[in-house]
């Protein structure tokens, strides 16, 4: 375990069905667009290309990402059938997937370029 990373403890949380999990339809996107939400420290609004659409999607990453600019161009993965929700008055249309390091999230990017639209399984 990393230094600083003593006291992790995973959030346990309900098991579900391999069915459950199926139902879950997360693809790989690229950023297109990145722009900080007005009146926000911690939002950022993305514009993603999921292949076959493009997402807005608002993620809760403004204090962990300096420039969002610095997103565009970049794959992350996207839970594209979450229901709609607005955050600060913006829809969002997905949810990016992040790992979560004491708190502060951590973006994910597959190691090699895939498709927009690729299924994560």
């Amino acid at each position: 375990m990393e230094a600083g990373h003593e006291d992790y403890q995973p959030i346990m949380k309900e098991t579900i069905t391999f069915t459950e999990f199926q139902k879950m339809n997360i693809r790989i996107g690229t950023v297109v667009q990145a722009e900080r939400v007005e009146r926000s420290e911690k939002l950022v609004k993305l514009t993603v290309n999921l292949g076959d659409e493009t997402r807005q999607v608002v993620a809760g990453i403004g204090k962990v990402v300096a420039d969002p600019l610095d997103l565009v161009g970049r794959q992350i993965p996207v839970l594209a059938n979450l229901e709609p929700k607005k955050l600060m008055g913006i829809e969002s249309q997905g949810m990016i997937l992040a790992a979560d390091d004491a708190g502060a999230p951590v973006l994910l990017h597959p190691t090699a370029k895939v498709p927009d639209g690729a299924v994560v399984r």
